[in-house]
């Protein structure tokens, strides 16, 4: 190998290293900022469900004269525990893995406890389609993956225990859990191929970027040596 193809595949290097570097960089500081934003919205829908529960939920469940449910204990307590643990990991661990999966979850199980605090009305279902596309917002599909396995497995427990809670009849298909779960699985085969691609393009403008770096640097350097040249006195050298 000559000296120059070297020195080419040495300054290959540093564009690749450049371009990673600023891609993570990019990155978590998405990750983080998206972690704050969760951070308000559990809160926000834990407040939205304790008034779902004092103003709604006696009528969906019972139809009768407002009182003290026992849904108001199940948005106080649940909803506290949904909001305690994302609240603890966005606070001291922001834009790390681990607090975007635990969101996830968090934010499935926030969309449980507000389908059962309706009664199970179909409206309430399209929060979790909502949640999903603001879970998109990471641009990483393992958190869409996490969050659809969540919800799988919690409408096929509920379905099955408590599925008056979920779908608003006592005596629903056994297979009404799938059908929730295709359609879930069809609104995140769209979003995971935004993150991938929205990612793919990100890493092509930070190698761009790493490139104009180089070629910069390059120059720089390149007129430096000129410019010591030309500002060296006659018979410095001697």
């Amino acid at each position: 190998m000559s000296e120059n193809e070297a020195s080419m595949e040495d300054a290959a290097k540093v564009i690749v290293a450049r371009a990673v570097q600023r891609f993570r960089a990019f990155q978590s500081e998405v990750h983080a900022e998206t972690d704050r934003i969760f951070l308000k919205l559990l809160l926000a829908e834990w407040a939205f469900g304790i008034v779902l529960s004092l103003w709604l939920s006696p009528y969906a469940w019972e139809g009768k004269s407002r009182s003290v449910h026992v849904h108001v204990w199940a948005a106080l307590g649940l909803g506290g525990l949904l909001c305690s643990l994302p609240t603890f990991l966005i606070l001291t661990q922001a834009g790390k893995p681990i607090t975007r999966h635990v969101v996830a979850v968090a934010q499935m199980l926030m969309s449980a406890l507000l389908i059962h605090l309706t009664g199970g009305r179909i409206e309430t279902h399209f929060h979790v389609f909502g949640s999903l596309a603001f879970l998109a917002f990471y641009l990483d599909w393992r958190v869409l993956l996490t969050a659809s396995i969540t919800v799988a497995v919690e409408h096929g427990l509920r379905g099955m225990l408590w599925p008056e809670s979920i779908y608003g009849i006592t005596n629903p298909e056994w297979w009404r859990f799938l059908e929730h779960s295709a359609w879930v699985l069809f609104c995140v085969t769209f979003l995971v191929r935004h993150c991938v691609v929205t990612l793919r393009s990100w890493l092509r403008f930070a190698e761009e970027g790493g490139m104009l770096e180089a070629l910069a640097e390059s120059e720089w350097r390149e007129r430096s040596v000129l410019e010591q040249a030309t500002s060296t006195p006659p018979g410095a050298a001697e």
